[in-house]
């Protein structure tokens, strides 16, 4: 009975101080973007389109330098961040050292450089469920609720910086806990519900994606059967890339050079493509964007076909991957759910200009949603998280379900397939090198 009031208490606690510093965060990348580039993203302006292409290139490049050092001393002067993960499983999170690792990520982001900025809030959850624990071990929590207690907090985080409690808690308990019973329920939906509340109070309950309010057709459904498996193996793609970048991550003084260098990468492509900037929602928000009207006017102009756009959006999605990739390879840390969405929802929008003829029925924004969905799903091997952070993000009606589910189970039975399929290879290699050695 003490430990049940203990969890509650817990819940009540953490998920209000985990909505404050999500909503503090989301605050503090508002500043910054302002400073740098002049201008504060929202669903109507999502990305720094208005921008000078000198200040997109000045504001990256700068953001990568005053990063990489700031990243170089904190990893090789003072005590390490672990992962989240690794909070959960018991490694201690330093306090100081998190919250200027986690400021730096969210810096990082706001002046443009192409990484997801979801791990800072987690990270700020799990530092303050592990602080928390060590207070509230006077309430009758035992050491088997600390494990329960980060993971929920650190759900409880990303709940309350993109105002979703679902797939907070859903993160929690798919992602970081793995397992489910009713307290682990309890508490996770508990945390991230008034972690959305109070960060939403802070920041807004806008939707972080502005789509259309068309109705989602029984073509849709045909759609998600051919986008699905396509996301499969995009996401799949995109899931070793990133894998390969954070294995082979630069930690010691190469990040001052190799960060700013992948920034001024950045930068210059920005210039052309401002979509591939921050961490994904400009390019998501702008595949969302396409209507059949805006389709119409770009293919009838100047000569421009629609094999163009299919084109623009199939540049924009591999820059978006690029950038992503060599900047984790270089040193950043960050997420690669919201990249995930943006080049998924360029996919769907491409898969949707190519069945036009086929598929009359689908609008485009519907595609790009289908698309960032199940690609979202394949690159996180999350398929539960995926569908809710997409569904509540975009605030969509119940009948998007239906496609997005399908579009979610068939990208991630081919992902896994493919991934699986991977990993035997890379093993059967190893172990023909071991016996080469021998």
């Amino acid at each position: 009975m003490r430990r049940g009031w203990g969890l509650a208490c817990s819940t009540l606690v953490l998920g209000g101080l985990t909505g404050v510093s999500s909503g503090l965060l989301s605050r503090f990348l508002d500043v910054i973007e302002q400073v740098f580039l002049g201008f504060v993203e929202s669903p109507s302006l999502a990305g720094p389109f208005l921008a000078p292409a000198w200040r997109r290139l000045a504001s990256v490049v700068v953001g990568g330098v005053i990063a990489a050092v700031i990243w170089y001393l904190l990893r090789n002067k003072t005590a390490k961040v672990p992962s989240v993960g690794k909070a959960v499983k018991g490694a201690w999170m330093p306090v100081w050292q998190t919250v200027v690792h986690v400021v730096t990520q969210i810096f990082l982001v706001a002046t443009g450089a192409s990484i997801g900025r979801e791990v800072a809030p987690r990270e700020v959850g799990a530092l303050l469920g592990g602080v928390w624990f060590r207070v509230g071990r006077k309430l009758g929590l035992t050491e088997a609720d600390r494990p329960l207690l980060v993971a929920a907090a650190a759900g409880a985080g990303f709940a309350g910086i993109y105002i979703s409690p679902l797939t907070g808690a859903l993160f929690g308990v798919e992602v970081l806990l793995g397992s489910v019973d009713l307290a682990t329920i309890a508490v996770c939906l508990g945390m991230s519900s008034i972690s959305a509340l109070v960060g939403g109070s802070i920041r807004g309950f806008d939707a972080y994606y502005m789509v259309g309010s068309q109705d989602f057709s029984h073509w849709t459904m045909l759609f998600a059967l051919v986008a699905g498996p396509l996301a499969g193996l995009l996401g799949a793609g995109f899931k070793r890339l990133t894998s390969w970048a954070e294995s082979h991550q630069t930690t010691g003084r190469a990040i001052l050079w190799q960060l700013p260098a992948v920034a001024a990468l950045t930068g210059v492509v920005a210039m052309v493509l401002p979509e591939i900037m921050g961490n994904g929602r400009a390019l998501a928000q702008t595949a969302m964007n396409v209507t059949s009207s805006s389709v119409l006017s770009f293919s009838g102009s100047s000569g421009r076909s629609m094999w163009t756009l299919v084109l623009l959006f199939a540049t924009m999605a591999v820059w978006k991957i690029i950038a992503t990739v060599f900047t984790i390879r270089a040193g950043a840390s960050g997420g690669t759910l919201t990249p995930s969405i943006a080049i998924g929802a360029a996919l769907g929008v491409i898969i949707a200009l190519l069945s036009t003829l086929v598929v009359p029925g689908i609008h485009f924004w519907q595609a790009a949603v289908i698309g960032a969905a199940a690609t979202l799903a394949a690159s996180q091997q999350a398929p539960l998280m995926a569908l809710m952070m997409v569904f509540e993000v975009c605030h969509l009606q119940a009948p998007a379900l239906m496609p997005l589910t399908l579009a979610v189970a068939l990208a991630t039975a081919v992902s896994r397939a493919v991934l699986s399929a991977a990993n035997r290879q890379s093993a059967a290699k190893r172990q023909s090198a071991d016996e080469v050695k021998q």
